[in-house]
């Protein structure tokens, strides 16, 4: 009996084990199913899109890497497209160092124990990221305005008047301008991630520090700053992958265009005149999917070298 028994039990835990967990397939196929339409199926398809060609009857015809050559060498398209990129650098830049150092910088103030009415400070920062970016885009255009924003009257309030210029009318500063305007919205996200990093270090380590003679310098460099070393890779990226995605502001300030004489041009703008056509320019549905391939494959690069350039030597400093 004890031995029928003992042959028994290894069998029903085999079968227990081989079962499918049925359940786990009930709670993820809504969410597969709903991921594969509307996330896969649309970027495989506009990977497809990119290596065909429309006729003049409207016809597609596959054509392989022809767009893409068409793309970065052919004067129509290769000079508006290597200007789109070239201010999605800047653009990009611009958030990295300036967004990302107001908010490593208000982050260790925010940190600070005997700060008072932080959280009040931390939600008024955090707060235009909520707000919707048409709303932002008109209120700073009224702000700018020379004929009746209040800039120019608050520099000449402060004897500053003389450096106020038409800053979004100007080929030269359009670019900045939007960028820093992109800046004063989104900051609030790198500050609360590094804030969440900072006040999450243990405080036996400062304690530590403090009793060996470290001064506030000191600890921020050697002992804060390589601990949310990972945290601020991970600000870096997002950053990366928000600023070439980047669209809705400059539209909304500047329109398709992206004027002046397309010095705010950047590639999310680019890829809608390109797909859906403006004004003049007649939509190409082929060429357009080959703007956002080409977009795909850029961010892709960007995501790869921090994995496997970055965070690698991340970890090896940390273990």
């Amino acid at each position: 009996m004890t031995t029928s028994l003992e042959s028994t039990f290894p069998l029903e835990v085999a079968t227990a084990r081989s079962r499918f967990p049925i359940h786990v397939a009930v709670f993820l196929t809504p969410a597969l199913l709903i991921y594969s339409v509307f996330s896969i199926y649309p970027l495989v398809d506009t990977i497809r899109l990119s290596l065909y060609a429309s006729d003049q009857t409207g016809a597609q015809h596959f054509v392989g890497l022809v767009n893409f050559q068409t793309l970065l060498t052919d004067p129509a398209w290769s000079v508006h497209f290597w200007n789109a990129l070239r201010n999605n650098l800047i653009f990009f830049a611009i958030h990295m160092v300036v967004q990302n150092g107001i908010g490593l910088g208000l982050a260790m103030l925010l940190s600070l124990p005997r700060l008072t009415g932080g959280n009040i400070y931390r939600t008024l920062i955090f707060l235009p990221t909520m707000l919707s970016v048409v709303i932002i885009g008109f209120v700073w255009q009224l702000i700018l305005n020379p004929l009746w924003g209040i800039a120019p009257n608050l520099l000449k309030a402060v004897g500053l008047g003389s450096l106020f210029g038409p800053w979004l009318g100007q080929e030269s500063t359009a670019l900045i301008t939007i960028s820093l305007i992109s800046v004063w919205q989104f900051v609030g996200i790198p500050m609360m991630l590094i804030y969440a990093a900072l006040i999450n270090i243990p405080d036996d380590l400062l304690d530590a520090a403090t009793v060996d003679g470290a001064g506030p310098f000191s600890i921020f460099w050697f002992v804060r700053l390589p601990l949310i070393l990972p945290t601020l890779g991970v600000v870096s990226i997002l950053t990366f992958v928000a600023n070439f995605n980047a669209f809705d502001l400059i539209y909304a300030v500047k329109g398709a265009l992206a004027g002046p004489n397309f010095s705010t041009d950047i590639l999310g703008t680019f890829f809608y005149r390109t797909f859906f056509g403006y004004q003049l320019q007649v939509g190409s549905p082929t060429m357009g999917a080959t703007v956002a391939t080409a977009m795909l494959i850029i961010i892709l690069m960007g995501v790869l070298i921090y994995l496997f350039g970055v965070q690698r030597r991340l970890q090896r400093q940390m273990f």
